[in-house]
């Protein structure tokens, strides 16, 4: 009977001490094109990510390059594509509340709200900025889940960004470097 509740005993404690551990994305991380599934809108030729993770907050710090864009058809400049800027960088905190940045943009610094959570071993990032535009306020929200595969080496994360254009889903596999 006491090696039953022993063994019992060992197996919450075990069970307990998985459940606390946090899944660490920290790592320099390559975007895998050929098995991402981007909007061709995006012209993502390579990204590079950085992910740095304490305890309290993960810092997300891309370099993107993209293809140039395709000229018109009548010779002109062609119209702008591709979604978002080209490097970013933001600090999440990990314990589920908003917190705010200011980024650059093209009609100066607008204010991003960013908001992180971890759900058994997933990393779930959200990201909602609102800037004036040509026609009008505009709101544009991205939601992230980021999961781990083969043995930490495999970063998949499903992003499903909406504005005014509509919702768009991108599949982004990553390998770490």
């Amino acid at each position: 009977m006491k090696k039953l509740l022993f063994l019992a005993v060992a197996i919450c404690m075990m069970s307990v001490a998985a459940f606390a551990q946090k899944t660490d994305y920290s790592g320099t991380w390559a975007l895998d094109v050929a098995k991402s599934k981007l909007d061709a809108r995006s012209r993502i030729e390579s990204v590079t990510m950085t992910v740095t993770q304490t305890d309290k907050d993960v810092k997300v710090a891309t370099e993107t390059k993209r293809t140039p864009m395709p000229e018109a058809q009548d010779g002109g400049p062609a119209r702008r594509g591709g979604f978002g800027p080209a490097d970013t960088s933001f600090v999440y905190t990990l314990d589920g509340k908003e917190t705010t940045t200011e980024v650059e943009g093209r009609g100066g610094k607008m204010p991003v709200k960013l908001m992180a959570k971890m759900d058994a071993g997933k990393l779930n990032l959200s990201s909602s900025r609102t800037f004036s535009s040509p026609m009008g306020e505009v709101t544009a929200t991205t939601k992230e889940t980021w999961a781990l595969s083969d043995g930490g080496k495999t970063l998949t994360i499903v992003r499903e960004s909406t504005s005014p254009r509509g919702t768009d889903t991108t599949t982004m596999v990553f390998v770490k470097k």
